[in-house]
């Protein structure tokens, strides 16, 4: 729980330990700025851009934060990368579609004036899906360890879904993010493109294939799963749009992961 105070008091508390804040972005313009404004109480901000198409660093550089860019070679080798340039001891990681609410920063600000109970803490995420935050269908206990000692956690090398790990126990902080992980479809489409792409790619490294049972069973379990066992249907209209695209997301990558294995038997 948050000690009582502003922002600003908790940031000036004595003893405090300085905080680093990292942001991974590529062709975020409709995000970067709220991101940012949203920690601009950290001690300091480092931005590292994938060399964006976009106004993304443009606006960045409006903010007194550093800008780097460094060609994209996957989630982890990003952060890994960051994390070594950062000054600060304790590192808050945040994606540009994420906003740290007010609560959250006096939350984390009061961890870090005191001796901090663990290497690293679990934040919640609060999903927003085109202006509605989805309670169900796993959204609701959705978690990511982002606030954590940099000297006692690292990415594992994967290009998705690689979680931090860190030594010893890893509490949960009351306070959740915003996360606007879909506001448009034209937003949307591109990521949703990349991560079937990056999975179907990280699947094939570990050795895995594709077949009738991954392109027609797995995207219909997911939908199954989802929208009935994790009660997406209480979400409505937004719920049941959700778990059709996850769905979808889940042939994409299977159906990408099939061709990479016949491509690789033609090479043989």
């Amino acid at each position: 729980m948050a000690r009582a105070g502003t922002v600003e008091e908790l940031k000036n508390a004595p003893g405090r330990r300085k905080l680093s804040v990292i942001v991974t972005t590529f062709n975020e313009e409709i995000n970067v700025a709220e991101c940012l404004e949203s920690v601009l109480w950290a001690d300091e901000i480092l931005l590292v851009d994938s060399f964006s198409a976009d106004r993304t660093v443009e606006i960045a550089r409006k903010y007194p934060i550093t800008v780097l860019q460094r060609q994209y070679f996957g989630s982890a080798a990003q952060k890994n990368w960051a994390l070594d340039r950062v000054e600060n001891d304790w590192v808050l990681i945040i994606d540009a579609d994420e906003r740290v609410p007010e609560k959250l920063a006096r939350e984390i600000l009061s961890v870090l004036a005191s001796e901090p109970a663990a290497n690293g803490f679990y934040i919640r995420r609060l999903n927003v899906f085109i202006d509605k935050v989805i309670r169900h269908w796993g959204w609701s206990t959705d978690k990511v360890v982002r606030l954590f000692r940099k000297d006692k956690g690292r990415y594992p090398n994967r290009r998705v879904h690689a979680d931090l790990e860190i030594e010893g126990p890893v509490p949960v902080l009351d306070s959740p993010f915003l996360h606007y992980t879909f506001r448009t479809f034209e937003q949307y489409f591109p990521k949703f493109l990349n991560y079937a792409e990056w999975g179907a790619a990280q699947a094939f490294r570990d050795g895995r294939r594709a077949g009738f049972f991954e392109l027609v069973l797995r995207p219909w379990w997911r939908f199954v799963r989802t929208y009935f066992l994790q009660l997406g249907f209480l979400d409505g209209v937004h719920g049941f749009v959700l778990c059709v695209l996850q769905a979808c997301g889940s042939f994409l990558k299977y159906a990408r992961l099939w061709e990479y294995g016949i491509r690789a038997r033609r090479r043989e």
